[in-house]
């Protein structure tokens, strides 16, 4: 059985995360959505709401399981018996750090490979950190997450209609 990770914070998870885990759960016979509990950088959402957020979007995906995660990557894929780590790439700036990531990776866990998937130009500009943005701000994001996202996203920022007034 071929079994393959998806690692990243899915702070929140958005159509571009989504449309990589379809594509890899096609290509996979079993597909872990890893979210990372805590990342480098500022979270919005808990590590418990962003699997629930991820397994929400990808519930009709019966190949597909999404768990929290707090060690090396690398450690993790091996203790779920992935020999695949998947990754998307939007840009030439995410090529090269991927790049990287990926021979770091191979030094630590020879036995386990990264396979990349390119991102859909319609969902290529889509990164987290901006649909955060944009929701802080009061934008609408219900183009760039699920529903269900979106729905979290206005939770998380009650304030956002008066920031957008400008109050």
């Amino acid at each position: 059985m071929a079994i393959a990770i998806y690692p990243g914070s899915f702070d929140p998870i958005t159509n571009g995360h989504i449309d990589v885990a379809r594509r890899a759960a096609r290509v996979f016979d079993r597909l872990v959505i890893a979210i990372y509990a805590a990342p480098a950088k500022a979270i919005v959402f808990s590590v418990q709401e962003r699997v629930e957020l991820a397994r929400q979007a990808l519930a009709d995906l019966p190949n597909v399981t999404v768990e929290g995660y707090g060690c090396l990557t690398v450690d993790f894929a091996a203790e779920k018996g992935a020999l695949v780590v998947v990754r998307g790439l939007r840009t030439n700036e995410d090529l090269t750090v991927e790049y990287q990531l990926a021979l770091t990776n191979r030094k630590i866990a020879p036995d386990i490979d990264t396979v990349c998937f390119l991102a859909n130009p319609e969902y290529s500009y889509i990164h987290s950190s901006a649909v955060k943005e944009v929701a802080r701000l009061g934008g609408r994001v219900d183009d760039l997450v699920p529903p269900h996202v979106a729905q979290a996203l206005r939770a998380r920022f009650p304030d956002a209609g008066a920031k957008k007034r400008g109050v």
